[in-house]
């Protein structure tokens, strides 16, 4: 019983623990995690925020298409920490403006990844601003997966490396508390399959500067069986989730749109190209 409410986790509210942290007169947090050691396990448009807003840098990257998000190759390996290296301001900009249904998100529950990726891990950095109370755990444990972090604020995303399978993906979620959770799920029809157990060795990490909260994520290319090639498509889809019910926001890069809140639509899923490193790449 317990497992089928966990698959419905968007269709059952559990109980939360609301605090309400003040960030415009907190110092900047660092909350840097390392998920269980790794283990090979393969399971079975609209109003955006302004470049000043969101925190980025590079005002002349244009924006890509709708259904093609982009990793960024770079020379050497990014700690989960890094938040501003420089190579970040290379990534092309994933926006996250939309509700799961479509519908336009007001500007405050925007969110923007970007992804780059090297020899030993893929990295994924959210940016956001914390426009209302941020609904998180009042006691956080970072030294294991939080199975529910799903019902709290969290970016999210998930990742398919068979581009012709995707209902066979991984789930990647953090919060702004260094909470952490990492899945292995293979959907079907009627119903998913959900690895609980699945260790990816994912490395986590936040910080909250004024109203701005930014979420890493570094997950090494163990958690998939092998890495990509140059040029390369995987399967992907990006999420933020924010606020409590009644008005609870499920953002996402690519709508899923099904009648209720609901993420798991491996058929909704965009492209993550691979890019490779060119020669008039800085850096």
């Amino acid at each position: 019983m317990k497992a089928w409410l966990l698959e419905r986790r968007f269709y059952f509210a559990l109980p939360l623990c609301i605090f309400i942290n003040v960030f415009n007169s907190a110092p900047p947090i660092v909350k840097p995690v390392r998920a269980v050691a790794p283990a090979l396990q393969l399971a079975g448009r609209g109003a955006w925020m302004s470049n000043e807003s969101a925190g980025v840098s590079n005002p002349e990257i244009t924006e890509q298409a709708d259904d093609i998000a982009e990793a960024y190759r770079v020379r050497a390996g990014l700690r989960v920490t890094d938040f501003e290296h420089k190579e970040w301001h290379a990534a092309r900009p994933i926006r996250i403006t939309r509700y799961w249904s479509g519908a336009e998100a007001p500007p405050g529950r925007h969110a923007e990844a970007r992804v780059v990726w090297d020899d030993e891990a893929l990295s994924v950095r959210f940016v956001y601003r914390q426009a209302e109370p941020p609904v998180v755990s009042g006691a956080p444990r970072t030294d294991k997966k939080t199975i529910g972090l799903w019902e709290r604020d969290v970016c999210e995303v998930f990742l398919a490396p068979d581009a012709k399978r995707p209902e066979k993906y991984f789930e990647f979620e953090a919060a702004p508390t260094g909470e952490w959770l990492d899945l292995a799920i293979l959907w079907r029809p009627d119903e998913r399959e959900t690895d609980w157990d699945y260790r990816s060795g994912m490395e986590a990490a936040t910080r909250t500067t004024g109203d701005k909260v930014t979420i890493m994520m570094r997950v090494p290319w163990t958690a998939f069986g092998r890495k990509p090639e140059a040029g390369e498509r995987w399967r992907a889809n990006f999420f933020r989730c924010a606020g409590a019910d009644p008005t609870r926001g499920y953002m996402s890069w690519r709508p899923t749109r099904t009648p209720e809140p609901g993420f798991h639509v491996p058929q909704a899923f965009g492209e993550l190209n691979f890019r490779g490193r060119k020669k008039n790449d800085k850096g």
